[in-house]
């Protein structure tokens, strides 16, 4: 079985071997290493999103969404050229991380307006429950209480695979202006609270893989600069948590007063 089966793209069997030739050349990966540069990259992360959100507030909307906008193709730019070329990784995941920081920190100060209020602390909880969370994941993980064994990988995957293909489907009904009711922000409905917080529960887990691929690539002796991009995959999966969280609970602003 795979070792690095995984729903994290950023994060694979293929990339990780691959990374083993000529490794010598770079010096190893270690998990403290990895876990140091995740470290800096959310640091890079709250810088843009901090401004971002202040320029919302200072009434530059048209300058912000120019930021959230070139955060969004400028990442995707990142994103995908670290997924063919791994070793970019040491100098393009801080760069991918500012540009997220621009992206998440516009989103985050739009939604926080819209839901201000019903609930005027949504973004506060959320970035507490999406680290609270997966401190809680680390520390399951860590004292071993859940393992990444063959079968968990297989249950995670296949339940990624079903959401990507569920949320493509949603994104291109969109674009003929066709809108699923349960998967709008706000909708409190039962079904579209189950189905987020389901999504939410396998994004959570999903840190499981990104936590036991780390440790992995240590072990395999994976080359330096792949401490960069497992920080990197560990930010992806952990910014998908915040989304879910944030959406989850956009769901129950209606109910509040």
């Amino acid at each position: 079985m795979a070792l690095f089966e995984s729903g994290n793209p950023t994060l694979s069997e293929k990339i990780f071997s691959k990374s083993l030739q000529g490794s010598e050349a770079y010096g190893q990966m270690t998990v403290r290493g990895s876990m140091q540069k995740f470290g800096l990259l959310l640091l890079l992360v709250v810088a843009g999103a901090g401004y971002t959100w202040k320029l919302y507030y200072s009434g530059a909307g048209a300058t912000m969404m120019s930021f959230v906008l070139g955060g969004f193709i400028g990442g995707l730019i990142c994103y995908f050229a670290m997924a063919f070329k791994p070793e970019w990784s040491k100098f393009l995941a801080p760069v991918y991380g500012i540009l997220e920081g621009f992206l998440l920190g516009g989103l985050s100060a739009i939604i926080n307006d819209m839901f201000k209020k019903n609930y005027p602390n949504i973004i506060v909880t959320a970035v507490l429950l999406t680290f609270g969370v997966a401190f809680a994941v680390f520390l399951l993980y860590n004292f071993r209480i859940i393992r990444a064994t063959e079968k968990f990988k297989a249950i995670i995957l296949s339940s990624l695979v079903g959401i990507g293909i569920f949320y493509l489907i949603n994104i291109v009904l969109s674009l003929f202006h066709i809108y699923i009711p349960f998967m709008q922000w706000g909708n409190n409905s039962m079904l579209a609270i189950g189905i987020n917080l389901f999504v939410v529960v396998i994004a959570a887990l999903s840190l499981v893989l990104n936590f036991d691929q780390i440790e992995t690539g240590e072990k395999m002796g994976a080359p330096k600069y792949m401490e960069w991009y497992s920080a990197f995959g560990l930010l992806v999966t952990l910014v998908w948590l915040y989304l879910e969280i944030l959406k989850l609970l956009s769901r129950f602003s209606n109910n509040r007063n």
